[in-house]
């Protein structure tokens, strides 16, 4: 395949959208710059004008990922109560949407195995779990004995979650494909919550 020149739009977004198929495809380490501009059809340097290294590709993928994924968050509780059981279901369908919707950007997000990778999404998994758990916290908070179950219920259901995305990304399932099963599963989850 001819080289491209950088004028002929390699945006930093194209860059990204391609890169993420390629770390999910092949992993992280198999991968250099020059592996993923060859995939793309360009010199190395095209990339190295947006990304000084891999590390610091991949840690825009994370960081927009994330991103992406908690203005979604965050735009739906802005239309929404805190602590209404109806806002958490639709907080955990969200989750459920984005992840089946976009799947290379959650493996990437959740998934990923390689510990020194598992650094640069840390911070930006916190922010996403926080937010989660300030919203379950404000459901259980209306509950009887609810101090008992602030801290370990949050990572549980979240827990229960992934593993719903997880299975069905790796059956290649996509939302409208399991939307009705995502629905109950969801408000089984929330049912346990009155329990």
């Amino acid at each position: 395949m001819a080289r491209k020149a950088v004028a002929q739009e390699l945006s930093r977004e194209r860059i990204l959208d391609e890169a993420r198929q390629l770390f999910v495809e092949h992993g992280y380490h198999a991968l250099t710059m020059r592996s993923i501009a060859k995939a793309m059809g360009y010199s190395h340097g095209a990339l190295y004008y947006h990304f000084k290294e891999k590390a610091e590709l991949f840690y825009a993928l994370v960081t927009e990922d994330f991103n992406t994924l908690l203005d979604r968050q965050r735009e739906m509780l802005s239309r929404t109560r805190l602590g209404d059981l109806a806002q958490l279901e639709r907080l955990m369908l969200e989750f459920v949407r984005f992840g089946l919707e976009n799947p290379n950007h959650y493996e990437i997000m959740f998934m990923i195995k390689d510990p020194e990778l598992q650094r640069y999404s840390r911070t930006e998994q916190a922010q996403s779990l926080d937010l989660f758990a300030t919203v379950v916290r404000a459901v259980v908070a209306k509950q009887p004995m609810s101090e008992k179950k602030m801290y370990s219920l949050p990572w549980s259901l979240f827990m229960s979650l992934h593993g719903f995305i997880s299975y069905n990304i790796h059956y290649s399932q996509s939302y409208e494909d399991v939307k009705k099963l995502a629905e109950s599963h969801v408000k089984y989850l929330c049912q346990g919550l009155q329990a």
